[in-house]
């Protein structure tokens, strides 16, 4: 029996009791390690792009591609709108994002901007990660001497 006591007390001396202290500390930096590590390794695509953009930064993304897309009505699109812009109205943009290019940002307008919030929302929902709206909308574009055309 002196020979098991000599044994466990040698294993003590090699074995160093963790304080409850490192314990909690040990467990926080695994669950920690459990969520970081799966989200670096499989990261969600984020927009470098603000929610909103004004007009000399919507005007700068067009002329580097980006898509302008207009969200009002067919008859407020008639008056006046971008050149080069695609139009689907706000009520009908759920059904047909899918007629939208995911690889190019998207720039949403409508008349005032608040439309275009929406329209920028419903594409974010929809899994577009390069999107953003214009503030101030069609109107304070053509407020900053930037082209317009009328017409269909």
């Amino acid at each position: 029996m002196a020979r098991r006591t000599a044994a466990s007390s040698t294993a003590r001396k090699h074995f160093p009791v963790i304080p409850a202290w490192g314990w909690l500390v040990g467990v926080l930096l695994l669950g920690l390690g459990a969520v970081l590590i799966p989200a670096l390794l499989n990261p969600r695509p984020v927009s470098a792009l603000p929610l909103e953009v004004d007009v000399r930064q919507a005007a700068a993304l067009r002329e580097q591609g980006a898509l302008v897309l207009d969200v009002r009505e067919p008859e407020e699109w008639v008056e006046v709108h971008i050149p080069g812009a695609t139009l689907i109205p706000l009520g009908q943009l759920a059904a047909r994002v899918e007629e939208l290019p995911r690889d190019r940002t998207v720039v949403v307008v409508c008349r005032s901007g608040n439309r275009s919030q929406e329209g920028r929302d419903i594409l974010r929902r929809a899994g577009f990660t390069r999107v953003t709206s214009l503030q101030g909308g069609v109107r304070a574009w053509a407020a900053a001497g930037l082209p317009t055309v009328s017409g269909p």
